[in-house]
């Protein structure tokens, strides 16, 4: 029986018009810039929207939902007739762009009003998103070699059909071991890089060294090191040092903020120890980074430095993320040896051991010993392995870098060490 409209039906139809009014005011826009032949705008999708809500009103208050599935069919007939009418007109513009925004948008007006509101909403804008950013997308796509497709793919596989076969409990004497966690966290770890990878190609190669240093510095600060302290032996001005040490130290900032990120997975209790050390840490290297652009731009003569693609390789592959379960794992157990034989200060030793090539596996490992070891030594452990792998970073500038580079790195990693140190001290 109908009792009356109320504010929530209301409601729902208003956010089905919305949702309508989105799309369509994109695809009106779109049709008129590039004179476009499409099967409506504005109207047509706010029209498209409002019958999906009326239908998924009815079908569910009439308990009927072959309504709402019937009226799909008329909708999609007459977009399919729409179809071939606006091919006939202009055959270079054949898509089905348009069409499947159509239907898309009368079922998220159905949405709207069968109690899923706030999905549809979501849903609406990131297909208004998809539509509007079409030079974009495909231009990311352009940019994408089989290499990353593959990576991709691969990354999928591991994720949902690799990580549901691993047993998800200690396989080891000393309960180091989970496989199911190991490989969850490998693939966090990838994830990460991946986010940085695909910023870096989609950015492309003429970004400019600061945003370099940032989207690079999710994928490898090391390899943002090296390419940025060979880069400065072929341009020996000073301006140009100074704006490498920049894009340099925003990478490493980067890093310390990944690690925060990774305690905030692993370990969420241990966030607010992690916090303090590693935002100083990286205030530090970002006010060092500011110092030096500032400094670049006033020595600036009127030229740019010139960028130079950093060597970043897409960072998933099965064998990269078998080394590197591999090397966590050993992390892992040489963490429960010394915590077992040598408590306490003797993790500082594994530490600064793995820090010199590896700062991500101390990290989660030392998360996950957080949980029931002493907090205190965990946060220090990895505020050396970071610091350890700095010092590493450091010395691959000075050795590989320009005379003129060194000096601005080394002022910068001194504060550094410094801020990590009384961090320490301080705890």
């Amino acid at each position: 029986m109908y009792d009356g409209l109320d504010v929530s039906t209301v409601r729902n139809f208003g956010t089905a018009l919305l949702i309508g009014a989105l799309v369509g005011t994109e695809r009106e826009k779109r049709q008129s810039a590039e004179a476009e032949a499409g099967i409506g705008g504005l109207r047509t999708f706010v029209l498209l929207a409002l019958l999906g809500a009326v239908a998924g009103w009815l079908a569910d208050a009439l308990h009927m939902p072959a309504l709402l599935v019937a009226v799909l069919i008329v909708v999609g007939a007459a977009v399919l007739a729409g179809y071939v009418l606006a091919a006939r007109v202009d055959p270079a513009s054949l898509g089905l762009t348009t069409e499947s925004a159509a239907i898309t948008v009368y079922l998220l007006g159905a949405m709207a009003t069968l109690g899923y509101r706030e999905l549809a909403v979501a849903l609406a804008i990131v297909t208004a998103a998809v539509l509007a950013y079409k030079q974009p997308l495909h231009g990311l796509v352009e940019k994408m070699s089989w290499d990353d497709i593959f990576a991709g793919l691969r990354l999928l596989i591991a994720t949902f059909i690799v990580l549901p076969l691993l047993p998800s409990r200690s396989v080891d004497p000393w309960g180091a071991l989970n496989p199911y966690s190991l490989w969850l966290l490998v693939l966090l770890i990838s994830s990460l890089s991946l986010v940085g990878y695909v910023g870096s190609r989609w950015l492309g190669a003429d970004r400019g060294i600061v945003l370099t240093g940032l989207t690079g510095g999710l994928v490898s600060s090391t390899a943002v090191t090296l390419s940025f302290a060979r880069q400065s032996r072929d341009d020996s001005r000073t301006a140009t040092a100074h704006t490498l040490a920049c894009g340099m130290l925003l990478a490493w900032c980067i890093m310390f903020g990944r690690v925060i990120v990774e305690v905030l997975v692993v370990n969420r209790e241990l966030v607010g120890r992690v916090l303090i050390p590693f935002a100083m840490m990286g205030a530090a290297a970002a006010v060092a980074a500011w110092v030096f652009f500032s400094r670049s731009a006033r020595a600036r003569d009127g030229t740019a430095p010139k960028t130079e693609e950093v060597p970043l390789r897409n960072p998933f592959s099965l064998t990269e993320a078998s080394k590197f379960g591999a090397f966590f794992a050993v992390v892992l157990l040489a963490v429960k040896f010394v915590q077992i034989r040598f408590p306490g200060e003797g993790l500082y030793m594994v530490a600064g051991l793995a820090g010199l090539t590896d700062v991500d596996a101390i990290t989660l490992s030392m998360a996950e010993y957080a949980r029931s070891g002493d907090a205190h030594v965990a946060v220090n452990a990895i505020v050396l392995a970071t610091l350890t792998n700095t010092m590493v970073k450091c010395g691959m500038a000075v050795a590989l870098g320009g005379a003129v580079l060194r000096r601005p790195v080394l002022i910068a990693t001194g504060a550094i060490l410094a801020t990590g140190i009384g961090a320490i001290s301080w705890l």
